[in-house]
């Protein structure tokens, strides 16, 4: 499942593998045509856990550039 939690954060929920890289290749070319409108930022892709991801539309990330990083969630 992708599920848009803010104007440029998308949510990916999957448990299998190919699943997963449906999912996020499919994120990440949705949050690149919205970073492409705005021509100033990169996409961030945050893995959360084993089956829990965002991919973001980042100021954190250069115009043009992808990256990945693990921030995993603690708690419920």
């Amino acid at each position: 499942m992708i599920k848009d939690l803010a104007a440029d954060v998308l949510e990916i929920n999957a448990h299998h593998p190919g699943t997963i890289e449906e999912k996020l290749n499919a994120a990440v070319s949705i949050a690149y045509e919205r970073a492409v409108k705005r021509g100033r930022h990169g996409i961030l892709v945050t893995q959360h856990g084993y089956s829990s991801y965002t991919v973001a539309v980042s100021a954190e990330v250069p115009y043009g550039e992808t990256r990945e990083r693990r921030q995993w969630r603690t708690g419920p």
